[in-house]
């Protein structure tokens, strides 16, 4: 599959214009990166546009105790908001990529996307849209940075990620990354989530045992809710 049809597989790239279609295959290349592996470091220049064709991007920063904090992830058919803004603006990379799992990008070389973006209102669109989605998921972030503990972050962190099935697959040792903290505050905090039922823990998964008593970790509902579904939990029991 080629570099146009594969991202043709995406909505802003479906329908651009011949001449267009001709300018994103000039120089566009696919690279394919093993989970765990390193695309971007803080201060390098920026090439060109990222667009995730498969797999995820994780987005973060290193204190400087060495501590990670997830900024934000780019999934698939999405664009690194903060690649295109040094694009824009001539500035360094200021945070760190890594592929999350097995991941495929599509980079498009940085004069390529900015004539693109004169000319293609598909690409105005994306481009709009990454940095909204940026701003929703960093504000998000910093509220629950700040109203919410270890715990309830965790929680918040499992509820979001885990499959239709409530499971998670994930180390303690990544969830520390991803939260900011260490792996002992980590584990000390599944050992209390476990030990209450809230959860069953694994090596390198958890499982969500009980949903609504989790939810109730982030976000108290009414007691008379509650009571109720207590009650109807018995009876289907």
């Amino acid at each position: 599959m080629n570099v146009l049809r594969e991202l043709q597989r995406f909505e802003p790239f479906k329908n651009l214009a011949m001449g267009s279609q001709q300018l994103l295959v000039q120089g566009t290349n696919v690279q394919h990166v093993s989970s765990g592996t390193d695309i971007l470091y803080k201060g390098q220049p920026v090439s060109g546009a990222y667009v995730v064709l498969e797999g995820r991007l994780r987005i973060f920063t290193i204190a400087p105790n060495g501590t990670q904090a997830t900024l934000y992830f780019v999934n698939s058919g999405e664009a690194c908001v903060l690649a295109l803004n040094c694009l824009f603006s001539d500035l360094l990379y200021p945070a760190w990529v890594q592929a999350e799992s097995p991941t495929r990008v599509a980079v498009i070389p940085g004069s390529v996307y900015r004539k693109l973006f004169e000319i293609e209102r598909a690409v105005q669109n994306l481009t709009v849209q990454a940095l909204s989605t940026l701003v929703y998921r960093l504000m998000s972030e910093l509220d629950q940075l700040h109203s919410s503990n270890h715990k309830q972050r965790l929680v918040s962190f499992v509820l979001s990620h885990a499959t239709s099935d409530g499971s998670l697959r994930m180390t303690q040792q990544q969830l520390a990354q991803h939260l900011g903290t260490t792996r002992e505050v980590i584990a000390r905090l599944i050992q209390e989530l476990v030990a209450n039922g809230l959860l069953r823990s694994q090596r390198g998964q958890i499982n969500i045992r009980d949903l609504f008593a989790l939810r109730n970790v982030i976000a108290p509902v009414d007691p008379v809710k509650a009571n109720s579904y207590s009650k109807s939990k018995r009876k289907s029991g």
